[in-house]
Parts: C-alpha cells; sequence; structure tokens
C-alpha cells in the first residue's frame, strides 16, 4: 500500500552510524525549542523560510506553525513517525501472533535501540500497555493515534497492509559490513 503523504515526522535512515549516548541524546531533545545565536538564524526544514527560533528533531528545525502542522491527529503532541505507526499496528495486528516486546521492537523498521526508547515512550504517553510478561497492547488512545496516522500518511482508515511488516518492505537497518581488500602485504607471523 503505497503512502499518500510524507507530512510526518521522519528518522534519519542513517542513525546506525551514531553512538548510543547520541541517539539518546538527539531522541531526547526532539521537539524541544531552540532560539539562535544572535546574528545567526535556522531554516525551517518545511518552509525554508528564516527564523530565530524552532523546534528540533535530528539536526533539522521547524518554526512553530510548521511543526503543529507535521503532528498528526490525536497523537497528544508525541511526533508520529513511521517507526511509532509499525509499533502500535503490530500492537493491534501482531505478525504470526506475537505481540512480544522484544519482537515487536525487532520488526519496527528502526535500530533496535531506538525501538526500546519509543516502546517505552509509547507506554508512557498511554498509547501501549505492556503486561508482566512484555506483551504489548494498544490502548484506545494509541487507537486513535494510530487511525490520525493512517490518515495522514494513507489518507484512509488503517489496516494491517500498511504496516511495514505486511508490505514486505520490513528491513531492519543494518550496519554494512566493510570488504575486505586483497593487499600484497606480507605477514609478519
Amino acid at each position: 500500500m503505497q503512502k499518500k503523504s510524507d507530512g510526518f515526522f521522519v528518522y534519519p535512515p542513517n542513525l546506525h552510524v551514531l553512538d548510543l549516548a547520541s541517539m539518546v541524546g538527539m531522541y531526547r531533545s526532539r521537539g524541544e525549542p531552540r532560539r539562535a545565536l544572535s546574528g545567526e538564524y535556522f531554516a525551517c526544514t518545511v518552509t525554508k523560510k528564516l527564523v530565530k527560533e524552532a523546534k528540533h528533531w535530528f539536526g533539522l528545525y521547524y518554526s512553530q506553525p510548521a511543526w503543529d502542522n507535521m503532528l498528526t491527529k490525536d497523537s497528544s503532541g508525541y511526533p508520529l513517525t513511521e517507526v511509532e505507526f509499525n509499533i502500535m499496528g503490530m500492537a493491534v495486528y501482531p505478525p504470526d501472533d506475537n505481540n512480544h516486546r522484544s519482537f515487536i521492537e525487532s520488526h519496527s523498521g528502526t535500530v533496535p535501540q531506538l525501538s526500546f526508547l519509543i516502546v517505552n515512550d509509547l507506554r508512557q504517553f498511554g498509547f501501549l500497555q505492556e503486561d508482566e510478561n512484555g506483551n504489548i497492547a494498544i490502548t484506545s488512545n494509541g487507537k486513535k493515534a494510530l487511525e490520525g496516522f493512517a490518515r495522514r500518511a494513507f489518507e484512509r482508515s488503517f489496516v494491517p497492509e500498511m504496516l511495514t511488516v505486511y508490505r514486505g518492505q520490513h528491513a531492519r537497518p543494518s550496519i554494512e559490513k566493510a570488504e575486505k581488500k586483497e593487499t600484497v602485504q606480507t605477514r609478519l607471523f
């Protein structure tokens, strides 16, 4: 199923290059207002206009009106991406009837450290709940947020085929392995 809109937040595709401390810091500071230094400006990612004050998202800046426009309906101010959408969607329609936290995190479409943080935040915002066995379920607020994102991205009600895991596009980002080059170096040992 093709997305009809891209008017939502997106995590950088190369998050795997960050160390854990940098990733956590960037994740935790998303949405924080930043004020440009005297004589400097930020450029809004959406409008391309210069602004003195903006909200920060993984190195990008959004003016307040642009940020508000990127938030999806019923998200309670939480900046939803396709990763959160996949996590909440798998809580409703778990592939292979497996709604265990580790399974959902590993199929979210991002690096495991980030998916761990996201599941914790979705629980804290009241979109998900987790039982003592680690099984994830969606709440009524989570269903509303899920529907809001489905309508924003796909312009229709949620169906499981919208999830990357059901579209066959599930690709857990991986770190590329360097190829060993053949050299003419003599072995000393």
